[in-house]
C-alpha cells in the first residue's frame, strides 16, 4: 500500500502540463482489440490503471509496449481467455472489456468489475444494451457471461435510462460490428465519448452524433487501425490543479487543456472570485484573494462534473464567510473525503446527503484515508494548505487517476513523497481467517 506525505503550507507556484484523459484511455485500451491490426495510442497517462488494464491485455496475449507516453498494441495475436479475477475485483475500468470482448469474438465473459466505492454504480444499462443487440447475459460463480447469437450480434434502437458515460461506451464497442444500425438514445454527451468515437471512426467503423443525445452505429465488417490515435487532455485532472492554484497557488499556469470542457467548473470557480486567463490550451490561475461561498450540483455533462466536487471542495474551505453547499445527485454517497477533512480542521459536515462547508482558515497536518481517486485529490490539496505534516493512507488511490502526481508537484514547489508501507486491511482480513 502506498502513503503518499505531505509537508504542507508552502505556496505553489510554475507550469504543469496536463496528461491525456484518464477515462478516455480506460476505453481506449480496451477498445483497441477490435483493432486487426497493431494499435498505437499517444498522450497515455502513467497511471496505475493503465498498468493493469495491459496486464489484463497480456493475459490475453496481447503484447503491449509504453514507453514514456505512447503506448504500442497489437491485438493480431489475441486468445479468448478468462480475465484474472484479481484485477477484475480491484479495477472498474475492467467493464469494457464487456463490450470491446462481444465486438471481438461475440463472447465475454468479465467477473464483477470493482473500483471505487461511492456508491452504487450497477451495470445493468450496459447488460440491457447487449441484450437488445441479441446477446443472452447469464451470472455464474460472480461472473457474468455474455453471448451474441450465432448469427451475431443486430442494430437495435436502445434507449438508455440515464445519460451514463460507461453504457454508453460499452454499447459503442459492442455495436461497431453488429449486422445494421444502432441507435443509442439519451446517450452520454462527455468528451471521452467523442474521443472514443474518433478511435473507432479512424479505424473504419462508423459513429455519428458522438457528444449529443443521440448516436447512430452503422456496423461494419472489420475494423483497422492505421494511424496513430491521441488522446485528448483529462479535463479532470486539469480541474483538480486549478482548484490547487486557487487554494495555495502563488501564479500556476497549466497546460494541455481544452478550456471548453471546463467551462461548467471554470464558471463556478469564478463565481467564487478567483481570477483566471484562458488562452489558445493553456490557463493561468491567479493568487486568490477574498472568495466567496458557492453551492455546487453536479450533473451529466456539459453540467458540473461528479469528479470533480472533491477537488473543488478544499476551494469552498477558504472562502472568508459565508456557507458553500455541495449537492451531487449523480453519486450522493461520495463523500468519504469528509471525515479526513474533519481530522485536518475543516468545519464541513454532511446533512441528507448535501455537503455544507464553513470557512476553515487553518487546516492542520493529520493521518487520513484516500478512499477512492477524487477522494484522495481533496485530501492531497487539503494537505498541501495545512501547517504541518499529512499522511495519506491507501494513496494507490491517487496514482490511479492522476499522472505522474509525485513530479508534477515537485515542479510546483510541494514537498511530497510516497512510500510504500504494509496495507494492513489485509492483515485484518488474514487474522480473521
Amino acid at each position: 500500500m502506498k502513503q503518499m506525505i505531505i509537508h504542507g503550507g508552502k505556496p505553489l507556484k510554475g507550469d504543469v502540463w496536463i496528461g491525456g484523459a484518464k477515462n478516455s484511455t480506460v476505453s481506449l485500451i480496451p477498445a483497441s482489440i477490435l483493432s486487426r491490426t497493431p494499435v498505437t495510442l499517444e498522450g497515455v497517462p502513467r497511471i496505475s490503471d493503465v498498468d493493469n488494464l495491459t496486464y489484463l491485455l497480456e493475459s490475453m496475449d496481447v503484447t503491449c509496449d509504453f514507453k514514456n507516453t505512447t503506448l504500442k498494441i497489437d491485438p493480431t495475436q489475441i486468445q479468448m481467455k478468462p480475465l484474472p479475477a484479481g484485477k477484475i475485483k480491484s479495477l472498474r475500468a475492467s467493464y469494457y472489456f464487456m463490450g470491446a470482448l462481444l465486438g471481438r469474438f461475440g463472447r465475454a465473459v468479465v467477473g464483477f468489475p470493482g473500483g471505487d466505492d461511492i456508491g452504487p454504480r450497477p451495470i445493468d444499462q450496459h447488460l440491457k444494451g447487449f441484450v437488445a443487440l441479441g446477446a443472452t447475459v447469464e451470472n455464474e460463480d460472480d461472473q457474468i457471461i455474455i453471448s451474441a447469437p450465432k448469427d451475431g450480434l443486430h442494430g437495435a434502437h436502445i434507449i438508455l435510462a440515464m445519460p451514463s458515460v460507461g453504457a454508453t461506451m460499452n454499447i459503442m464497442m459492442a455495436s461497431v460490428k453488429a449486422k445494421g444500425q444502432t441507435i443509442i438514445a439519451n446517450a452520454a454527451k462527455e468528451p471521452e465519448i467523442i474521443d472514443l468515437a474518433t478511435f473507432l471512426n479512424n479505424m473504419g467503423a462508423h459513429v455519428r452524433g458522438a457528444g449529443t443525445d443521440t448516436i447512430r452505429i452503422d456496423g461494419v465488417d472489420q475494423l483497422a487501425a492505421e494511424h496513430p490515435h491521441t488522446i485528448i487532455p483529462d479535463r479532470i485532472e486539469a480541474g483538480t490543479y486549478v482548484a490547487l492554484a486557487a487554494c495555495i497557488g502563488n501564479g500556476i499556469r497549466i497546460h494541455n487543456i481544452i478550456a471548453e470542457h471546463l467551462d461548467s467548473f471554470l464558471a463556478k470557480i469564478e463565481e467564487m472570485g478567483v481570477v483566471v486567463d484562458t488562452d489558445e490550451d493553456s490557463l493561468y490561475v491567479y493568487p486568490a484573494g477574498d472568495l466567496k461561498m458557492v453551492q455546487v450540483r453536479t450533473e451529466p455533462y456539459p453540467g458540473f462534473a461528479t469528479d470533480l466536487q472533491q477537488p473543488i471542495t478544499p476551494v469552498l474551505l477558504t472562502a472568508k464567510s459565508g456557507e458553500g453547499v455541495i449537492i451531487d445527485d449523480i453519486y450522493p454517497k461520495r463523500i468519504r473525503h469528509i471525515p479526513g477533512l474533519q481530522a485536518m480542521g475543516a468545519n464541513i459536515k454532511v446533512a441528507d446527503n448535501i455537503i455544507l462547508i464553513h470557512p476553515s482558515p487553518h487546516l492542520h497536518g493529520a493521518r487520513v484515508r484516500a478512499d477512492e481517486i477524487r477522494a484522495g485529490a481533496c485530501l492531497m490539496i487539503a494537505g498541501l494548505m495545512a501547517d504541518g505534516t499529512t499522511q495519506i493512507d491507501q494513496a494507490d488511490n491517487i496514482l490511479r487517476g492522476y499522472d505522474r502526481i509525485d513530479m508534477k508537484l515537485r515542479k510546483l514547489g510541494a514537498e511530497i513523497t510516497f512510500k510504500t508501507v504494509p496495507d494492513l486491511r489485509k492483515a485484518v482480513m488474514i487474522d480473521s481467517e
